[in-house]
């Protein structure tokens, strides 16, 4: 997720502690035990799935094939995963990215449901509608009506922003979403620290007249590549994990996003009305309390853009909620740890069969 992002100005402990459990993420120093339980008590850790009922990790896999999909009024570009019939899971990618977000994870899940990793309106490859307002809102109905219009109950995953948009539909049509799982949500985060940022000319990008005009300008003149290399410095709690063939990739995304006519005002647009639902819209704990859906909430401690102290009070705030936070690991988690995500995940699922009516994948 790209963009000034920011922190309460207070966080206060919190009594009441979701279930919870950290794992060590590879090359990351020892998990310190007491840390996870801290001042809310003790952690019941969360159920992962056995490894060995997962395909390997092929870190090689090419994009999904992707199309436009029309359901409920709305078209979006989404790229759809092969699985089973009757259990579908729909990805919901962050500020600044795509459904190509979701490559392995979605390979790894592919044995336990189909997915659909949805681009947003102006983002990816999805066109915005015409009169599009590119706040939280607009981006939460256009899900909301896809997700209706196939009027099936999905497994809803969401990172950064994506989150959020997740949150809000799951609290907004509890039939639509059979489980929920949160990466990094964008819940409100309002500190200013330029290291959240992959450059600091995003920040003034947002701001009206010449400074972002030059600033617009400035970033328009970075090539793909060295775009791509900032995105992965700030979302990446270890760069070096992010195959070469990764990058190639996310330059070619860059260029050809830079091409279309709408790119640049869906990601400005969006971005400043993310931070304007800080202060100004529904607040986002009030919506978590409404969930009903069984959900986990994920979070890397080594993310720079939501901070990870937003975590417990995220989980905490959703009736039931897990929380999986994994030392040594970024703001994109299925991404950078996809194996152990998906284990978290999977669990979550099979942990449902019998209220869903279905098997729920193996665990």
């Amino acid at each position: 997720m790209l963009g000034v992002m920011a922190v309460p100005a207070s966080l206060r402990p919190w009594a009441l502690c979701p279930h919870v459990m950290r794992l060590r993420a590879p090359g990351a120093p020892p998990a310190d035990a007491s840390r996870t339980a801290g001042a809310h008590g003790a952690a019941v850790a969360a159920a992962l799935a056995d490894p060995a009922t997962f395909p390997p990790l092929d870190l090689s896999c090419r994009p999904w094939p992707g199309r436009e999909v029309t359901s409920g009024g709305m078209t979006l570009h989404v790229r759809e995963t092969p699985g089973p019939d009757g259990c579908r899971a729909v990805y919901v990618h962050g500020l600044g990215g795509s459904a190509t977000n979701w490559t392995d994870l979605a390979a790894l899940l592919g044995t336990r449901a189909a997915g659909t990793a949805v681009d947003l309106p102006g983002f990816g490859r999805s066109r915005p509608p015409a009169g599009f307002d590119f706040t939280p809102a607009a981006h939460a109905d256009a899900l909301l009506c896809f997700l209706a219009g196939r009027n099936e109950p999905v497994h809803l995953l969401g990172n950064s922003f994506g989150g959020a948009i997740a949150l809000s539909v799951a609290a907004r049509r509890p039939e639509l979403v059979r489980t929920l799982t949160l990466i990094s949500p964008a819940m409100p985060d309002r500190r200013p620290d330029p290291r959240r940022m992959a450059d600091v000319r995003l920040a003034l990008a947002l701001v009206p007249g010449r400074i972002g005009d030059r600033a617009r300008a400035g970033l328009a003149a970075v090539p793909p590549r060295v775009r791509a290399e900032q995105v992965v410095q700030v979302c990446f709690a270890d760069p070096k994990r992010v195959p070469e063939h990764r990058l190639v990739e996310a330059a070619e995304d860059i260029a050809y996003r830079s091409g279309l006519a709408w790119a640049q005002e869906a990601g400005e647009r969006t971005a400043r009305g993310l931070i304007a639902s800080w202060w100004w819209g529904a607040s986002p704990w009030a919506t978590a309390a409404r969930v009903q859906a069984p959900t986990l909430v994920v979070w890397g401690e080594r993310d720079r853009l939501v901070s990870p102290r937003l975590a417990v009070r995220t989980a905490a705030a959703i009736p039931g909620a897990r929380l999986l936070t994994l030392p040594g690991v970024g703001h994109v988690a299925q991404i950078e740890a996809a194996d152990t995500v998906a284990r978290a995940v999977a669990a979550l699922w099979a942990g449902t069969a019998g209220a869903t009516g279905d098997d729920g994948g193996r665990a």
